[in-house]
């Protein structure tokens, strides 16, 4: 089956003065239909700038260099605004981080709703009005919040009014942006079992992304771990979770505590991210590793599938395929 989305080689980032900063570079992955696709990294690795790039609506100062986005059989990074803007929000949306500054604070939830549908479509504003509290309902957002402004909803209640504008024009594939931050652990698993069950009744499909890598390994098919603007490790959410391979998905695992089996000591990861402006030759993450080679100092690994749908950009496993 051809996937949703493919995403091939995509290089993007931000043009400053002092250079070009690689916040995405030659990343790689696939997104079947109904998949849930989960990304986790570091804050400051790519993560938002590749959910942004996909959207097509990076910031002035920021570009895609080269790679592609097949969806559904159109390169999205050779369209132009005006075709980018018939599948922007129709067919791909995004529930931004932050609801409570993404949210217009002078427009009440229901007037942003339609408005949203407006922008897109012409339906009459009754049934723009009745789209609307369908969608609010399908979020248990009750209907008398409808003529509710922002201010006056809990932080719970405003990332499910933007997940409600996520779904307003039923996409295929919705991008949720750290949906779950500053919201507390019980308002974080109320919004995941509601996206999780949105998923399986109105059949979409998710790119969640987050820096929380043990909430992604419960609620994701597939994940895909970012460091320094690259793809580190690529698999099923149960193989990677099972048998992270890179040495900076161990230590990623290793900085959370488990709720079952025997008690570990947790440990963080030694160092800092590198400057994007000017990346270190070889792999990015070698100043960090504890099992550095000398190879890696000189050369960049690729992403390499070494057992079914599990891939590693690491040389510790090249030529591991039997292992």
């Amino acid at each position: 089956m051809t996937p949703l989305l493919q995403c091939k080689d995509l290089v993007a980032g931000y043009r400053i003065k002092s250079g070009f900063v690689h916040a995405v570079d030659d990343v790689s992955f696939d997104l079947d239909r109904g998949g849930f696709l989960g990304i986790a990294g570091e804050s400051g690795c790519g993560k938002s700038t590749l959910a942004y790039a996909i959207m097509r609506l990076l910031k002035d100062n920021a570009t895609i260099e080269s790679g592609s986005l097949i969806f559904k059989g159109i390169d999205l990074v050779k369209l132009n605004e005006e075709q980018m803007k018939k599948i922007r929000w129709v067919d791909i949306s995004m529930a931004f981080q932050s609801a409570m500054n993404a949210l217009n604070p002078v427009l009440s939830v229901g007037e942003q709703l339609i408005d949203a549908i407006h922008a897109h479509r012409e339906p009459s504003q009754t049934d723009a009005r009745d789209r609307a509290i369908e969608v609010l309902k399908l979020v248990d957002i009750p209907r008398d919040r409808f003529d509710s402004y922002p201010h006056q909803l809990s932080g719970g209640m405003k990332q499910r009014v933007m997940i409600a504008m996520a779904l307003i024009l039923n996409p295929e594939l919705i991008i949720m942006d750290e949906p779950t931050t500053a919201l507390d652990v019980v308002v974080q698993r109320t919004i995941i079992e509601k996206i999780q069950e949105l998923r399986k009744t109105l059949g979409f499909s998710v790119i969640f992304i987050t820096h929380d890598l043990s909430l992604l390994v419960e609620i994701s098919d597939t994940l895909a771990i970012m460091y320094a603007g690259k793809i580190v490790e690529y698999g099923s959410s149960e193989s990677v979770f099972n048998r992270p391979l890179h040495p900076y998905t161990k230590g990623l695992m290793n900085s959370f505590p488990s709720l079952t089996g025997r008690i570990k000591r947790m440990g963080g990861i030694e160092g800092k991210p590198p400057d994007l402006l000017k990346p270190p030759d070889g792999c990015r993450f070698h100043p960090r590793c504890p099992q550095v080679m000398s190879i890696c100092r000189e050369s960049c690994p690729s992403l390499e599938e070494i057992a079914d749908r599990h891939s590693v950009a690491c040389f510790l496993h090249k030529g591991a395929e039997a292992l």
